[in-house]
C-alpha cells in the first residue's frame, strides 16, 4: 500500500476535485512574489538613497551660497556704515561746498519767537563734530509738563521780518 490513506465516501470524491500534485504548484508562485516584493524593496531603497543624496548635495551648495552672501551683506554694510558716519558726512559736504546751517527761530503759538535767527555758515555752534544730547548735558533730560506753557518770552519780530 501507498503512504497515503485511503478516503471513503464524501472525501473520496472532494479529493478527486484537487489535482494530486497541487501543493508542489502552489509553492512557485508563492516564491517568485516575495522574490519581486524583496526585489522591488531593494530597488526603492536604491532610488530613496539616491534622492537622499541628491537634496544633501544640493543642501550643501545652497548653505555654501548662503555663507556667501551674508559675508557680502556684511561688508555692503560695514560700508555704508562707514558712510554714514557723522565725521565722513561732515567731511563730504564741505567737499562739495555745502556750509553749516544757522541757528533756527521757532515760533510759539502765542506769536512769539524762541531764539536769534542767523544765516547759513554764521552759526554760534562750532563744534566740529555732531554729539549726542546725551554728551552736551552733564544732567538727564526732563520732559517738560504737558500743558505748560513756554519758558522764554521774547518779543515778537516785527510785521516787516515776518513778511506780511
Amino acid at each position: 500500500m501507498s503512504g497515503k490513506p485511503q478516503l471513503k465516501g464524501r472525501a473520496a470524491r472532494l479529493a478527486r476535485l484537487f489535482p494530486a500534485g497541487a501543493g508542489q504548484a502552489a509553492r512557485a508562485p508563492f516564491v517568485l512574489l516575495v522574490v519581486l516584493l524583496l526585489g522591488g524593496g531593494l530597488i526603492g531603497l536604491l532610488v530613496l538613497n539616491s534622492a537622499l543624496s541628491e537634496g544633501s548635495f544640493k543642501l550643501d551648495d545652497l548653505q555654501k551660497e548662503t555663507k556667501s552672501l551674508t559675508d557680502e551683506e556684511q561688508a555692503l554694510q560695514r560700508d555704508v556704515d562707514s558712510y554714514s558716519a557723522p565725521d565722513a558726512l561732515q567731511r563730504r559736504a564741505r567737499e562739495l561746498g555745502m556750509v553749516p546751517g544757522g541757528d533756527p527761530a521757532f515760533l510759539n503759538p502765542d506769536g512769539t519767537v524762541k531764539g536769534v535767527p542767523r544765516a547759513a555758515g554764521q552759526s554760534s555752534f562750532r563744534t566740529p563734530a555732531v554729539r549726542p544730547p546725551e554728551v552736551l548735558s552733564p544732567y538727564p533730560a526732563q520732559s517738560p509738563r504737558l500743558g505748560a506753557p513756554a519758558t522764554t518770552n521774547q518779543p515778537a519780530l516785527p510785521s516787516s521780518t515776518t513778511g506780511r
